[in-house]
């Protein structure tokens, strides 16, 4: 007959098996570990490019927003300065002749009258002179209100979200 193998022998086998097993199993585990953190990594990887992409895309709509409204404002502030300028004009141009016809206006009277005594004539008042320049300045402070207000709606509206391109499949 043969030899029959002990209990603790019989034990000793039975844990050599399962520590092979074990070893099997853990390598296993570990291969399906780095598989898993590699995957990990390079969804992170896709998804810190696709949030730089956006970022990116964000900053060039706000700097093109912002040139626009840049633009928009030296328009107004051009047109602002130039109806000052034709107002201012236009307001000259009525001081001068309501002067001119303040002198004729005194210059007829004097030669009818002719005073030899007494205080001189008050000159006559240039009123619509005062009140074109006022007009003037009215107008310049709302073109600039105007250009103040184009501006703060352009810095505040949100930008557009840039369209979604479809993959290509190669």
């Amino acid at each position: 007959m043969g030899e029959e193998k002990g209990f603790l022998d019989k034990i000793g086998d039975a844990m050599d098996e399962a520590r092979a097993k074990a070893s099997e199993v853990g390598s296993s585990l570990v291969t399906k570990a780095g598989v898993a953190a590699t995957d990990a990594k390079r969804s992170v990887g896709k998804a810190t490019t696709a949030a730089a992409k956006q970022a990116r895309s964000a900053s060039a709509t706000m700097g093109r927003t912002a040139k626009g409204a840049q633009a928009g404002a030296k328009k107004m502030l051009g047109k602002a300065k130039r109806a000052v300028g034709s107002s201012a004009k236009s307001a000259a141009k009525g001081a001068t002749k309501v002067a001119g016809k303040a002198k004729r206006a005194v210059g007829i009277k004097k030669a009818a009258v002719k005073r030899k005594t007494g205080a001189k004539k008050a000159p006559a008042r240039k009123t619509a002179a005062k009140s074109a320049v006022k007009k003037g300045v009215a107008k310049a402070r709302t073109a600039a209100k105007k250009a103040g207000a184009t501006v703060r709606k352009a810095a505040k509206r949100p930008a557009k979200k840039p369209a979604k391109r479809a993959t290509k499949k190669r």
